[in-house]
C-alpha cells in the first residue's frame, strides 16, 4: 500500500485525469485551489483526478485558456533559488497536450490574481518534436500560446524562501498521466518522519493484535487506545500532529478523524495514520492493521457423563454429583504457561457477565443432558473465550434376579450338570441390546470385576447354586448386579427316530429331514406348553448353543444321532436322542436305449428293470405298461418306464428308449458317366442309420453315399443299416468308351465295345464305327462282343477310328479311339 500522498522536490509522477491505476483516493479531488496538494521534500505521490472542479482560470492568464482537466499544486519555498521544472506526458504522442499556470507569490485561493507564468502551446500545431512543457533558464518568455505560439516552455522564476506559489497543470487534449521533474535550484520543506519506523521508505507499522474485551466477546468489536502510539510518533516534537482515519482518502485530506481511542469494526481493520508538520503543512501517511481475536487457545471439553448412583438415596433418579475440576484440567491440558481463570455457568448470559458461577462440586437438579457454559479468561492478556459441554447422568442398566433349570442327563441323578448361564442374559437385562453380562461366584467378585466364570459351560457344585451377574451398559459403562439361581431337574422326554430315502438327486447318504415330524413322539406324555428345540450334539443341547432349524441336513452319511431339548419356560425338562436314517435307493441302471427293426415286425424283444448286484426278487416293479414283473416283452418302438422299489420303500425310475430302425429303401441312384471322373451317388431313405458299399456285400462300407473315379461297367451298390436291420442293393451301369484296343487274339482287349451296356441298361442303343475319313465300317450289336478291327474280313490298319453312339436314353456321344497292332 502506498502511504505517501505528497510531491517529490525532484520528481513528481501524477496518475491523474481519469487514471485507471490509482493508489490514493480523495473525497475532494485536487482540481480546485482550496484542495491543492502540498509539494514537500523528496517524495512522490499519485492521485486520481479529472474535470475542472470550479472554473478558476477564466481571465486570469495571458495564455487565453481555462481549466479542462486540472490539478492544483501548492509550492512553498524552503531555500531561495530558481523555480523550474519539466513536465513529461505519459504518452509521447505529439497530440498529447499539457498546459500549466503559475500564480504567486503568496496569493490566496479566491484571489489568485494573474498567472506570472503560463504555457498553452499546442505541440502538434507548433510542429514541436515532442510534447514536453515547463519552465527553464533558456527561454526568455514568461508566457506562450495558445495554439502554434511558442515551444511550450517559458522562463524560470527567481523565488525566495518562505514564498508560496500555486501551480495548475491542465490537460486539454489526451488522457495519459504525466511526470514532473524539478530542475531549479530552490528547494521545498522536508516531509515529517515516523521515528518508530526504520526508514521513510517503510510506511506500514507492525500489526496490532488485541483481544475482544467488550461484551459480547465474539463480535470482534472492542476498544482500541492508540494514545501511546501517538506519543511514540510525536516523540516530543511540538510541530507534529497525528490523526487516525478509517480510509486513506480521509487521511490525505485530513477528514473524519476517528480519534486515538475508538472501537474496532471487524476482525481485521486497517487504520491510516496522518503525520503532519503543522509548520510546513507537509505530511506522510502510514498504516497499521488491527487484528481482533477471541481467546481460542484451549481444548474443547468433551461430554461429562457419570452413571446414576445412590449417594442421594436413589440410583434411578438421574441425579449425581460432578467435579468440574476434571473439565478444567481437560481444557488447559497441553497448553504451556496457561494462566486462566475458568468458571462454569448454566447459561451464556451468566458466562458473559461472569455472574452466578456454579460450584466446582456440582449436583444437578434437573434431568440431563444439561449444557454447561464455560468462561475462560486469560489473566495475562485479558482475553476471554467461551465453550460448552454437556453433563449427562447415565441410567444404570436393568439387572433382574432370574432362575435357570437344567436337565441332569448324564445317567447319574446327583444334581450336577453343565449350565449355559448366558441363556439367562435376556431375562436378566430385559433383552437390552446395549447390555453386556458377565458372571461371578460372589457378589464381591462381581462388584470388583474379578475371577469371572465361563457362563457358556459352567458345572455347578451345589444344587441349587447362586451365581452373580454383572450387567454393563456397553454405551455408558454403567453397571448393575443381580442373582442367577441354578437348579438341576431330573425329568425326561422321549427318544425318537426319523428316516428318509436318499432321493435328493445325489446318492451320498446325505438328506434333509423335517425335524418337526418327531415333535409328537418326543413330547408324548409330557405336559402341555413345553418348548422343543433340536441340536447337533448333546453338549449343544445341554448348553443351548447352535440350535438347529426345523429342516436339517445330516452330516454323517446314512445314519446320525441328534438331540432334542425340551424346556418349560427356559427350565430344562429333558433331552432326547433323535436317530436319523437315510435309506439307499435301488441300485439300477436308470437309462437304457435299444433298437427295434420295423422290417422284422412282429418280432418280440425283452426289456428288464436294470437291477445290478442284487436279485430282482427283492424289489417291486411298476411298468408304464401296467405290468409288475422284472421283465416285459414289447414289439414296437417307444419309451417304456419302470419304477423299482426296495424293501425300505425307496424307489428309483428306469427309462428305456426303444428306437425304430429299418432296412434302407434306395430311392434313386445318380450316375455321372462317359466322363473323365465317373461317379455313383446313392440316395436312400428309412428309419435306420445307413452306410454304403460297392460291388461287395461285405464291404468295406463307408459313411459317404458317393463313389467316384469309377471305371465304366456294371456295379452293385449296397446300403446297410448299422442297427443290423438288413442290407438293400441295386445294380447300376456306368457307361464308358475305351481309348484303344489290340485285336491280336491274346484275349486281352481284342474287341472294342461300349462298356456298361447290358440287357438291363441301354440295350437298344446304336453304335457306329468310322475310319478317319468318315467311312462307315460297321454297326455294332450293343449286346455283342464288339468290333474286331476288320472290314469285310480284312484287317484294318493301326490308326485312329471314330465312333458315334446313340444310347437308349437318347444321349449321343461322338469321339475316337486307337487300334493298335
Amino acid at each position: 500500500m502506498n502511504l505517501k500522498p505528497y510531491i517529490s522536490s525532484r520528481s513528481l509522477v501524477l496518475l491523474c485525469f481519469l487514471c485507471l491505476c490509482v493508489q490514493v483516493s480523495y473525497s475532494q479531488e485536487p482540481n480546485d485551489c482550496v484542495n491543492a496538494v502540498t509539494v514537500c521534500g523528496n517524495s512522490s505521490f499519485s492521485l486520481d483526478v479529472s474535470g475542472i472542479g470550479s472554473q478558476e482560470l477564466t481571465g486570469s492568464n495571458a495564455c487565453s485558456s481555462q481549466e479542462n482537466n486540472s490539478i492544483w499544486l501548492e509550492v512553498t519555498i524552503a531555500t531561495s533559488g530558481t523555480l523550474a521544472f519539466t513536465l513529461t506526458p505519459g504518452s509521447n504522442s505529439i497530440n498529447e497536450d499539457y498546459d500549466f499556470f503559475l500564480f504567486g507569490p503568496n496569493v490566496t485561493c479566491g484571489n489568485i490574481g494573474q498567472a506570472i507564468r503560463c504555457s498553452t502551446t499546442n505541440p502538434a500545431a507548433a510542429n514541436q518534436g515532442n510534447n514536453l512543457t515547463g519552465m527553464n533558464s533558456t527561454d526568455p518568455s514568461p508566457s506562450e500560446g495558445p495554439g502554434a505560439d511558442g515551444d511550450s516552455f517559458v522562463s524560470d522564476l527567481d523565488v525566495l524562501a518562505g514564498e508560496t506559489y500555486f501551480l495548475v497543470v491542465d490537460r486539454p487534449i489526451g488522457n495519459s498521466p504525466f511526470s514532473l521533474d524539478w530542475t531549479g535550484t530552490a528547494t521545498f520543506p522536508d516531509n515529517p518522519t515516523n521515528p518508530i519506523l526504520p526508514s521513510p521508505s517503510i510506511t506500514t507499522l507492525p500489526s496490532i493484535d488485541i483481544c475482544d474485551g467488550l461484551d459480547p466477546f465474539n463480535d470482534n468489536i472492542t476498544e482500541v487506545n492508540l494514545t501511546s502510539l501517538t506519543q511514540d510518533i510525536v516523540n516530543g516534537e511540538s510541530d507534529i500532529a497525528v490523526t487516525y482515519h478509517s480510509s486513506e482518502s480521509d487521511a490525505n485530506i485530513n477528514a473524519n478523524p476517528i480519534g486515538s481511542v475508538f472501537n474496532t469494526s471487524g476482525i481485521s481493520q486497517a487504520v491510516f495514520i496522518r503525520i503532519e508538520n503543522t509548520t510546513t503543512g507537509c505530511f506522510i501517511i502510514n498504516d497499521v492493521t488491527i487484528n481482533v481475536t477471541t481467546l481460542s487457545n484451549f481444548n474443547t471439553p468433551t461430554t461429562y457423563e457419570l452413571c446414576d448412583d445412590d449417594t442421594d438415596g436413589d440410583d434411578q433418579n438421574g441425579i449425581t454429583t460432578f467435579d468440574f475440576d476434571f473439565k478444567t484440567q481437560e481444557i488447559i491440558n497441553g497448553i504451556p504457561g496457561a494462566n486462566y481463570n475458568i468458571s462454569y455457568h448454566l447459561n451464556l448470559a451468566n458466562a458473559e457477565m461472569d455472574t452466578a458461577p456454579l460450584p466446582t462440586i456440582y449436583t444437578n437438579t434437573a434431568p440431563t443432558p444439561t449444557e454447561i457454559f464455560v468462561r475462560i479468561e486469560d489473566l495475562d492478556s485479558g482475553c476471554v473465550g467461551f465453550t460448552t459441554f454437556d453433563i449427562v447422568v447415565a441410567a444404570k442398566p436393568n439387572a433382574n434376579d432370574v432362575s435357570l433349570i437344567q436337565c441332569d442327563e448324564d445317567g447319574i441323578p446327583e444334581g450336577f450338570t453343565t449350565f449355559n448361564i448366558t441363556e439367562a442374559a435376556d431375562a436378566v437385562t430385559d433383552s437390552d441390546p446395549n447390555a453386556s453380562v458377565s458372571y461371578y461366584l460372589s457378589q464381591v467378585d462381581a462388584e470388583n470385576d474379578e475371577n469371572g466364570i465361563d457362563g457358556n459351560a459352567f458345572e455347578n457344585f451345589f444344587n441349587p447354586q447362586i451365581v452373580y451377574a454383572r450387567v454393563t451398559n456397553t454405551n455408558t459403562g454403567c453397571v448393575s448386579f443381580s442373582e442367577v439361581s441354578l437348579e438341576v431337574s431330573t425329568t425326561a422326554s422321549n427318544n425318537a427316530s426319523i428316516s428318509v430315502c436318499d432321493d435328493d438327486g445325489t446318492e451320498d447318504g446325505i438328506a434333509t429331514f423335517d425335524l418337526s415330524n418327531t415333535n409328537p413322539i418326543v413330547l408324548a406324555g409330557a405336559p402341555a406348553g413345553l418348548d422343543l428345540q433340536y441340536y447337533e450334539t448333546y453338549t449343544d443341547a445341554l448348553l443351548e448353543t447352535n440350535p438347529l432349524g426345523s429342516n436339517y441336513t445330516n452330516t454323517t452319511p446314512y445314519g446320525q444321532t441328534i438331540y432334542g431339548r425340551v424346556e418349560n419356560s427356559n427350565a430344562c425338562y429333558g433331552i432326547s436322542e433323535i436317530e436319523l436314517t437315510v435309506f439307499e435307493l435301488p441300485d439300477i441302471e436308470t437309462e437304457f436305449e435299444t433298437l427295434y427293426c420295423l422290417n422284422l415286425s412282429p418280432q418280440i424283444i425283452v426289456l428288464d428293470a436294470g437291477i445290478t448286484n442284487d436279485s430282482p426278487s427283492n424289489y417291486l416293479f411298476e411298468w408304464s405298461t401296467g405290468e409288475d414283473t422284472a421283465t416285459i416283452e414289447v414289439s414296437s418302438p417307444g419309451t417304456y418306464t419302470v419304477r423299482v422299489t426296495n424293501t425300505n420303500g425307496c424307489s428309483k425310475d428306469r427309462t428305456i428308449s426303444v428306437l425304430p430302425s429299418n432296412i434302407a429303401t434306395i430311392t434313386n441312384v445318380e450316375i455321372i458317366d462317359a466322363s473323365d471322373n465317373n461317379s455313383i451317388t446313392v440316395f436312400a431313405t428309412g428309419e435306420g442309420d445307413y452306410e454304403y458299399a460297392l460291388d461287395d456285400i461285405n464291404g468295406p462300407y463307408q459313411d459317404s453315399n458317393v463313389f467316384d473315379n469309377l471305371r465304366p461297367g456294371l456295379y452293385t451298390v449296397y446300403v446297410r443299416d448299422r442297427n443290423n436291420c438288413g442290407i438293400a442293393e441295386q445294380l447300376v451301369s456306368v457307361i464308358g468308351f475305351p481309348k484303344f484296343f489290340t485285336p491280336n487274339n491274346d484275349d486281352d482287349n481284342d474287341f472294342w465295345q461300349v462298356d456298361g451296356i447290358a440287357n438291363q441298361f441301354q440295350a437298344n442303343s446304336s453304335i457306329y464305327i468310322f475310319d478317319r475319313y468318315g467311312k462307315l465300317l460297321t454297326k455294332l450289336n450293343p449286346l455283342g462282343p464288339g468290333w474286331d478291327g476288320t472290314y469285310n474280313g480284312a484287317r484294318m490298319p493301326a490308326s485312329d477310328y471314330w465312333f458315334r453312339v446313340v444310347l437308349q436314353d437318347g444321349r449321343t456321344f461322338t469321339s475316337h479311339f486307337t487300334l493298335k497292332r
